[in-house]
């Protein structure tokens, strides 16, 4: 469960990016973490646990230290055993922006969750600290996650397999590579499974960032699907077998680029500023 604020703290902001992230021409998303993260004064540690390539968490320290942070270290974390030791959980303790890199997001659940690392990181959250993802890392951050499935549009019910992730948040459920990978069906039959979350689905080189009053913002050069499922008149998701689409009635769909916002308190969808006056 998330970790709830105490003492008047607000949680930080929580920003699940789609992947394929521009790192080098416009690195406005990368850009924007650091400086939520505290900007010159910012203590990042990157986690690089979904990933097999040795490379993935140095490459994200050489960017965020060009970008201006103060101090970036790369905190890896190969088996469970790692998630128990103390000087780890103490590095995690100093950070004011942590980042998960892309790979397979069973990697983070199955050697984080339910660790005090997981705890801690939840934690942290509820005080402010600024916690992203990319890809893998992105699915990774809210309670609900999507573990593997199926591309294509239309909903089955073997569309999508789901598992316990970080658990920042139960608000959301995050799919990634949205459009490039063609998964609105599997992030809808995934709301089939559980219509209480909020389907958030990601376009590369895009992401939704998250303030602490549960405000999403778009920031990135697509889009971003919102699926809500809170208005859903009937779902035939219990009654389908494996293969079979899936009836789904009712679902609100908004698509959102840089400068739309949607909250997921009211669960209403803004032009931002992207509705501009005329004079």
């Amino acid at each position: 469960m998330p970790s709830k604020p105490v003492n008047g703290e607000h949680r930080g902001w929580i920003i699940p990016i789609g992947g394929a992230e521009d790192k080098e021409t416009n690195p406005r998303i990368l850009a924007r973490f650091v400086e939520l993260s505290g900007g010159a004064d910012a203590d990042i540690v990157v986690i690089p646990t979904a990933s097999r390539l040795k490379d993935s968490g140095t490459r994200y320290e050489t960017l965020f230290q060009g970008m201006g942070a103060a101090r970036v270290e790369v905190l890896d974390f190969d088996t469970r055993r790692d998630c128990q030791e103390e000087g780890r959980l103490a590095r995690l303790a100093e950070a004011s922006g942590i980042f998960f890199t892309g790979g397979n997001q069973l990697r983070l659940s199955t050697i984080l969750g339910g660790t005090q690392v997981a705890r801690c990181i939840r934690l942290r959250n509820a005080q402010g600290v600024t916690v992203a993802g990319t890809s893998a890392g992105a699915g990774f951050l809210s309670e609900h996650m999507i573990a593997f499935g199926a591309e294509g549009s239309s909903p089955r019910a073997s569309s999508v397999r789901l598992a316990p992730g970080l658990g920042l948040t139960n608000r959301f459920v995050i799919d990634q590579h949205f459009r490039q990978r063609d998964r609105l069906g599997r992030l809808t039959a995934a709301l089939g499974y559980n219509p209480f979350a909020i389907g958030i689905g990601l376009d590369e080189d895009t992401a939704a960032f998250i303030s602490p009053d549960d405000t999403l913002e778009v920031e990135g050069s697509g889009a971003v699907t919102v699926v809500d499922a809170h208005d859903l008149q009937f779902s035939s998701m219990a009654q389908a077998d494996e293969d079979d689409p899936v009836c789904l009635l009712g679902l609100g769909v908004h698509i959102l680029i840089a400068g739309a916002t949607f909250n997921l308190h009211t669960r209403r969808a803004s032009a931002g500023r992207l509705a501009t006056r005329k004079t």
